[in-house]
């Protein structure tokens, strides 16, 4: 029961005023056992977080993946971590690039994220700085499935979002939507009541978010290693212009890639298509690297596992942080 409940909730955990009775009753099991394993799971640290994901861009914020060259790399982690939009902070196992980060500023910024990047490289003494947004995604989302092979295949959906006019309520949603679920029979009363709405319109109004793609999901993210995940690599690969596309959309349909982009190719970096690959050792993170690389004929990859990490977090979009921390940093320059 517990890998298929683990399935669920990182698909797609149930928007329902007793979330955990739903799950129960599609594992014939009783809302208390539910309700005691998701507790469980989460006090073993299995469960990182269970909330909503929103769209970076679509809420109005500009991102990118970092990498940097640096020498201490503890105190350069240190720094970046200050920044309420730094995400994800790892060490990686690249000759020259050891320092990799996302990074997200609201479109209010003064400081901008090109800026706030520069200002970053020079506290921290970086010796080389690439910047790799998104040109294009083919996939976004993990879900560790400890029952299915690491070569297995799976359909990606592309979805179609509607129009909506983005009001403040929606932005309140938002906001409460990206706290931790609780092991609680009515994990949204605190936040129903706080907007002072009932049940049907907080639902309406989140499944409106979810049509028009404001939110990617509401669902539960696993600590990798401890959901038996031990390893995880991100393959940058050399793939030609012309067949890039088709490179990205078949290879996104790998259940054990979990994040598949083009990225911009710079004079000291040449890899333009980038995968995140899970395994539950790095022997079957390496067969799938083999597999990929032979069915595509792909002789210029690289596989950077992630030797340290040094920050992993749910950004809290919508806070006053950002703001703050650019304030903040400004009186320290």
């Amino acid at each position: 029961m517990k890998d298929e409940f683990l399935k669920i909730i990182q698909s797609s955990f149930p928007l329902e005023k007793r979330p955990f009775e739903d799950i129960a009753k599609r594992l014939n099991s009783t809302e208390e056992e539910i309700l005691n394993l998701y507790k469980n799971l989460k006090e073993e640290k299995i469960i990182r977080q269970t909330s909503a994901i929103l769209e970076t861009k679509k809420v109005g914020y500009k991102s990118t993946l970092v990498a940097f060259s640096v020498k201490d790399i503890e105190k350069a982690a240190e720094i970046i971590n200050t920044h309420p939009g730094v995400s994800h902070n790892y060490e990686r196992n690249h000759e020259i690039f050891n320092l990799w980060f996302t990074l997200a500023v609201p479109e209010d910024s003064k400081l901008g994220i090109e800026k706030t990047i520069e200002i970053l490289a020079n506290v921290t003494n970086a010796e080389q700085c690439i910047i790799l947004p998104t040109i294009k995604m083919f996939k976004i989302g993990v879900v560790l499935d400890t029952t299915a092979s690491s070569v297995e295949k799976e359909n990606i959906k592309r979805r179609e979002y509607k129009d909506i006019n983005l009001t403040q309520l929606h932005k309140d949603i938002m906001y409460y939507l990206q706290k931790d679920i609780m092991p609680v029979k009515e994990p949204f009363k605190e936040i129903v009541e706080t907007l002072n709405i009932d049940y049907d319109t907080f639902f309406e109004e989140i499944n409106n978010l979810l049509e028009a793609g404001y939110i990617r999901r509401f669902a539960t993210i696993l600590n990798h290693r401890k959901a038996g995940f031990t390893a995880n690599a991100m393959v940058v690969w050399n793939v030609p212009d012309e067949v890039v596309n088709g490179v990205g959309e078949e290879l996104s349909q790998y259940k054990s890639v979990s994040h598949c982009y083009i990225r911009p190719r710079y004079q000291n970096w040449h890899y333009n298509l980038f995968s995140m690959i899970h395994g539950k050792s790095e022997d079957e993170v390496n067969q799938v690297i083999i597999e990929i690389s032979k069915k595509f004929n792909i002789k210029d990859f690289k596989p950077l596992y992630s030797t340290r990490e040094f920050k992993k977090s749910r950004i809290e979009y919508f806070s006053k942080s950002f703001n703050e921390w650019e304030e903040n940093f400004s009186k320290n320059l």
